[in-house]
């Protein structure tokens, strides 16, 4: 595999692992009211896949240099970098942009799940 896409999905993922540790954290503590648990969830979660598009949208501007993506890069795979960092400072931008457009889908499609089951919970309470 790509030496840059696995180091763009290293920080990519570890970003999310952050983030749904804290949407977790979020819902565990209000899951005393499970509709605003999934509610508060469901929010959160589209706030996530929000942030990461606007990274996507941000990706070809962003000078790479001073990023996490370049020093793991430069930490791992050294090699890489050597004499040709115009051209790996353009690949890493092109792949954080679809990277993150990908995981934004995925995370996207979470809230929508979560949504959903927030509407059968709240279908359920109505019909009892």
């Amino acid at each position: 595999m790509d030496p840059v896409e696995v180091v763009i999905d290293h920080c990519i993922r570890r970003g999310l692992a952050f983030a749904g540790l804290g949407v977790g954290l979020v819902m565990l503590s209000l899951s005393f009211d499970l509709p605003l648990a999934l509610r508060s969830g469901a929010g959160l979660v589209a706030a996530v896949a929000g942030a990461m598009l606007v990274g996507a949208w941000q990706a070809p501007r962003r000078d790479m240099r001073h990023s996490e993506a370049w020093a793991l890069l430069d930490t791992w795979k050294p090699e890489v970098l050597r004499g040709r960092r115009p051209d790996v400072e353009a690949r890493l931008r092109r792949t954080l942009r679809r990277r993150l457009m990908w995981h934004a889908e995925r995370v996207g499609l979470l809230a929508v799940g979560l949504w959903g089951l927030l509407a059968m919970v709240v279908a359920g309470q109505l019909a009892r």
